[in-house]
């Protein structure tokens, strides 16, 4: 498939909404143990009876919480089912990454330890309502001018064409190799001439 005139031309996640309990588990949460700002609330435009709690990821973009004191948390699991959401990631430092099993176990979050992906890290945790949350960090930057989507499209080729099962830390590193001065012309070839 090629995208084409007809595709609708997204430019990002503009926020994502999540249906809450109380308002204080939600704050408790984003805010207590994920550090995200709660940068303003109201009521539920489309609910009134509800309050829209609105928090910052970190990225110019925002989470936002539907609260209702009426609805008591359900703990366990949320269901595994088409439509559902699996779970949220968040990106965070490499340098963070590695702390994050301590963290989790000094704020009393079960998790799932530190989880080497080939081109990130990634920890699991549940948030109070059973949504499975995610904290990722990837294990490398991008040359100037690339996009990260882009430096993955090219580890993925390299991947495929090695017949490798997922993409790793060579497949990556060759990515970035082949990414990073792609634009910038050398004298070097000039004086070959």
């Amino acid at each position: 498939m090629t995208l084409h005139e007809h595709t609708i031309p997204t430019q990002g996640v503009h926020h994502i909404t999540l249906t809450g309990a109380g308002r204080q588990i939600t704050l408790d949460f984003w805010e207590g143990v994920l550090g995200m700002p709660f940068i303003f609330e109201q009521p539920n435009l489309d609910n009134p009876k509800e309050s829209h709690l609105y928090f910052d990821p970190g990225d110019d973009r925002l989470i936002t919480v539907f609260c209702d004191e009426s609805r008591e948390p359900q703990i366990g699991n949320t269901p595994i089912v088409p439509g559902a959401v699996h779970h949220l990631a968040f990106e965070v430092s490499q340098a963070v990454s590695i702390h994050l099993p301590e963290k989790l176990d000094s704020l009393g979050v079960a998790h799932s330890g530190l989880k080497d992906r080939g081109f990130m890290t990634s920890i699991y945790f549940r948030e109070p309502l059973g949504l499975l949350i995610e904290l990722a960090a990837y294990k490398f930057t991008p040359p100037n001018g690339v996009s990260r989507a882009r430096v993955l499209f090219e580890a993925h080729r390299l991947r495929v064409v090695a017949g490798d099962l997922s993409i790793s830390d060579i497949h990556v590193a060759q990515a970035l190799a082949l990414l990073a001065h792609r634009d910038v012309p050398s004298l070097s070839d000039f004086d070959a001439e």
